[in-house]
Formats: structure tokens, C-alpha cells, sequence
């Protein structure tokens, strides 16, 4: 029995076939092999096209089928993860009426705080968990204020997995998960929130279909199974997050455990069962994918837009053709600290751990004569684990302090120069495992559709591939509080 995950993330389409009794990984393919742009059409915002994630995941699944190291007919259930927060808005006939508002967009942080301000501190931080800076309910807001038109053609609201999970099956449908990453969910009635929905002025019929996290999503339309070589009436079981769906990949799913990524964004997510609030939403908590009512379980997400997207952006500036592993070997002959040089990189939209201030990416300490490509590519690895750093001691002061950090072996954790850089700037070890957003679906479809009994079974053959202790803390300890100094100066401004 096979299950097929689906990652569809800012970079690209990931889609994987697991086996469900070993569960190994058995297939995997991308689409594209290039990374895929952000629209930016003024200084802050952030676009995307859902029929472009929807070809470049046909193409990912046909690619994978291409390849017959699997029967098709196996395929059992199909799961989804998604970049989270986006806005994908369609018309009765389940056409797009816009580009997808993505993550990092940055418009409509004003809207988000006049909101926080009208509803009041109480209810956003007792109800909502969060303020609804510019996550999805403020993005939906910005449409309905600035482009009335095609506000009015809206049939429907969801995120990108529920889109790809109603081209797959024809229905629309969302969970509560996805309810609270969009500041939509009221965690102490358990319901679509009518605070927000009445100060935003939403009707309520622009909500999908609200159900269970792990259950059917709908069944794979016979034409589209056609289209990509899969059986008809496959069901979708499983849609998160890509942030939480890591985490469930790493089996972090009880209060302590942690997980981290760091691909185009980098975030630390860490299980509590507490109703968690970051008095200035510097971390975010959202309804982790084993949260009911009865059994609280909430992520608490630190999120970092400027991470990976730096270390991409430096390639093709400084990369000449590079690959991340050359530029990997080059940086590790170069000593901690750059001799001086630090990066701020922050260049990707406001930042929610700064307060949603715009700091933009900085390089500092240039010495003509001294520094070369490769203590840039090391600086950039360092300043991004030094931002790690800096929001890890931001959940510490929300008495969140892990001891071990769970990541999977892929983007820039398979660098060793970063993660070395990572546990000696933390203080705390990393675990690496081999699964990643793809494989994770793929389980979380296994869970949804009963394969699985509960969660220790679909993890069962779990096994971490190898653990990096911190060392040298000291030194990185002196590192990142003159990087520290830098990023505070440039707060001030």
C-alpha cells in the first residue's frame, strides 16, 4: 500500500511516494528544477498564481509516475502541505479571480493592527492567539478594500493546500488548523471567530466547508486521476501547514517537542498544550494537526521571512554558477565570524519576530582587501542562524526553552557549515531525519485515511540520521551580540 504526499511550497512542487508499512520514502520528483518567482509588484507585497502551483503539481505527479519505480493503482491516499497564510480567492465556478496574497507579503500589516486595536487586546490574545497582523483575514480585508470588483466575484476564501486539495477533488473544504493560521478561529468557542468575521465585514459563505483535519477531503475527480496516471477516487486525507505538517514529518506532536526548517523562510515551531500569546505577536500559535477541544495542542511558530531567500539571492548574485554544496565548501574554510563581515537578512518583507518592522537585508563590515566570495557565503549562513538566535530568545522569554531541536536533512540543514552555525549560536542540539514536507503528507495522508491506527504506528521506523551537539558557544555567544548590536542600530532608524 502506497501513499502520496504533496509539498506545495514557495521554491517548488515536491511529491513523494511512500511506502505506508516501511514508511520509506520510494519516489520522489520536483517541478521546477529552477525556483519559482515571487511576484512583487510594489516594495512589500508578495504574489503568486494557484493555477501555477496547480500545473507545476500535475506536472511533479506525472513526472513521478513517469518514472515506474511504483504501480499507481497502490496509491491509497493522497496528503497536502502547504506555504501557509496565502489568500486564494475563486468564483462560484471555482475559477481564480486573483494572484494568491503569499506569506510574505506585506500590505496589510496596517489593516492588521487597526483590527487588533478595534477588537481589542483581550479578545485577540485570549480567542485569536495572535494579532491579526497581515495573516490571511487582513489580506482578504486589503481585496475588499482596494479592489471592490473582484472582492464582489468571490465565492469562496481558502489557502493554497485547500485549492490544490479542490482541483484534485472538485470540493472545498478547510480545517480549523487552517482557520487559526489565517486569524479566522476562536480557540476558546472552538469556531470560525465572529469577532473577526463581523469586524472585517465578511459573510459568512465565503467559508469552505470546515472538517476534520485527518478525514476526507474528497475523492480524486476521474478526469484528473486520468490526466496524472492515478486511479479514480483516491481520497485526500490530510491537508496542514507546511510548517506544521514539518513538524508532524519529525513526530513533534506533544508539548516540548520542537522542529525546525529553514528553506525559503526558516521557523522554529515548538508543541505546547497551553493557550499560548506573545504579547507583541512576535511568535504566532496556531492549532497544531492533533488539536481538538479536548486535547489541546498548539504550535507556537517563530518565523523568519529572510532566510534561505538570502542564501538563494546570494548565489545568483555572488554564485557564478556555484552550487550550494561548493559554496558550502568554500565558507567552511573560512574561520567563525567572517573576520568582521555580518549579514542582516532580512530582505524579504516585515518581519513578525521585529515587530512586522522592514529592517531589508545588510551587509556590514565590507574590508576591500580582505573579504572574499567566500566569507560573504559564510556570513550569510551565520547572520541566518544568528536570526535564528535572536527569535529562539524570543520563545525563551515566553518560557519556551528547548533542549533538542528536530529538523529534517534538507535546504539549508544540508549545509553543514549552517548547521554547525545553528547549534553553536542556539546552545541547543539539532537531530536530523530524513523526512521531509513530501514524506510528511504522505504519513499524514496514511493517518486521515486509517492506515495508520494512530501516530506511533505511522512513525514506528522513525530513526534520526545523526545528532550535532553545540560547541563553541562562547565564541558565537561574542559573535551574535555584536551582530546583535547591528540589527537594534538598524531598528532605531
Amino acid at each position: 500500500m502506497l501513499l502520496l504526499g504533496i509539498d506545495i511550497g514557495t521554491s517548488f512542487i515536491k511529491v513523494s511516494v511512500v511506502d505506508a508499512v516501511s514508511q520509506k520514502c520510494i519516489s520522489t520528483a520536483q517541478y521546477p528544477e529552477t525556483e519559482n518567482a515571487i511576484t512583487s509588484l510594489q516594495s512589500g507585497w508578495a504574489e503568486q498564481s494557484p493555477e501555477m502551483w496547480w500545473d507545476q503539481t500535475a506536472k511533479a505527479i506525472r513526472k513521478l509516475t513517469a518514472a515506474k519505480a511504483f504501480d499507481p493503482k497502490d496509491i491509497a491516499a493522497i496528503g497536502i502541505s502547504y506555504q501557509m497564510h496565502g489568500l486564494v480567492a475563486v468564483d462560484k465556478h471555482q475559477n481564480v479571480v486573483r494572484d494568491s496574497i503569499i506569506w510574505c507579503d506585506s500590505r496589510a500589516v496596517e489593516i492588521g493592527e487597526n483590527a487588533f486595536n478595534a477588537i481589542g487586546e483581550y479578545i485577540c490574545s485570549s480567542c485569536l492567539l495572535n494579532s491579526p497582523a497581515n495573516f490571511t483575514a487582513s489580506k482578504l480585508s486589503w481585496v475588499k478594500n482596494n479592489e471592490a470588483g473582484i472582492y464582489e466575484k468571490i465565492d469562496k476564501i481558502m489557502l493554497p493546500g485547500d485549492f490544490i486539495a479542490m482541483k484534485l477533488t472538485g470540493e472545498i473544504t478547510t480545517t480549523n488548523s487552517a482557520l487559526s493560521e489565517g486569524i479566522f478561529y476562536d480557540f476558546q468557542k472552538e469556531e470560525i471567530s465572529k469577532d473577526v468575521m463581523n469586524y472585517f465585514g465578511f459573510d459568512d459563505s465565503l467559508m469552505p466547508d470546515v472538517r476534520t483535519l485527518f478525514s476526507s477531503h474528497g475523492n480524486l475527480l476521474p478526469a484528473i486521476a486520468k490526466e496524472l496516471s492515478l486511479k479514480e477516487n483516491i481520497p485526500v486525507t490530510y491537508k496542514a501547514g507546511d510548517q506544521l505538517n514539518n513538524a508532524l514529518s519529525l513526530n513533534v506532536l506533544e508539548p516540548g517537542e520542537v522542529a525546525a526548517t529553514a528553506g525559503t523562510s526558516g521557523v522554529i515551531y515548538a508543541v505546547t498544550d497551553q493557550l499560548f500569546n506573545d504579547k507583541y505577536s512576535r511568535v504566532n500559535a496556531f492549532a497544531h494537526v492533533n488539536h481538538t477541544a479536548m486535547h489541546k495542542r498548539l504550535g507556537v511558530l517563530l518565523c523568519i521571512n529572510g532566510t534561505g531567500i538570502m542564501n538563494s539571492w546570494i548565489k545568483k548574485v555572488c554564485g557564478d554558477g556555484l552550487t550550494y554544496e561548493e559554496m558550502d565548501a568554500m565558507c567552511s574554510g573560512i574561520d567563525p565570524g567572517s573576520d568582521g563581515l555580518f549579514i542582516l537578512p532580512f530582505g524579504n518583507g516585515a518581519e513578525r519576530m521585529l515587530q512586522n518592522k522592514i529592517v531589508g537585508a545588510h551587509i556590514n563590515n565590507i574590508d576591500l582587501n580582505k573579504h572574499s566570495k567566500a566569507h560573504i557565503f559564510r556570513a550569510v549562513q551565520e547572520g541566518i542562524a544568528f536570526a535564528f538566535r535572536y527569535g529562539l530568545d524570543i520563545m525563551r522569554e515566553n518560557n519556551l526553552h528547548p533542549t533538542i531541536i528536530r529538523a529534517g536533512r534538507s535546504n539549508l540543514f544540508l549545509s553543514d557549515v549552517f548547521i554547525q552555525s545553528f547549534v553553536n549560536a542556539t546552545g541547543v542540539a539539532v537531530e536530523l531525519y530524513s523526512n521531509d514536507g513530501s514524506v510528511g503528507a504522505a504519513l499524514g495522508a496514511g493517518i486521515g485515511g486509517g492506515i495508520y491506527k494512530n501516530f506511533n504506528e505511522a512513525f514506528s521506523n522513525f530513526k534520526p540520521i545523526k545528532k550535532i551537539e553545540p560547541g563553541n558557544t562562547d565564541l558565537y555567544d561574542e559573535l551574535y551580540l555584536s551582530w546583535k548590536k547591528l540589527l537594534e542600530a538598524h531598528l532605531k532608524k
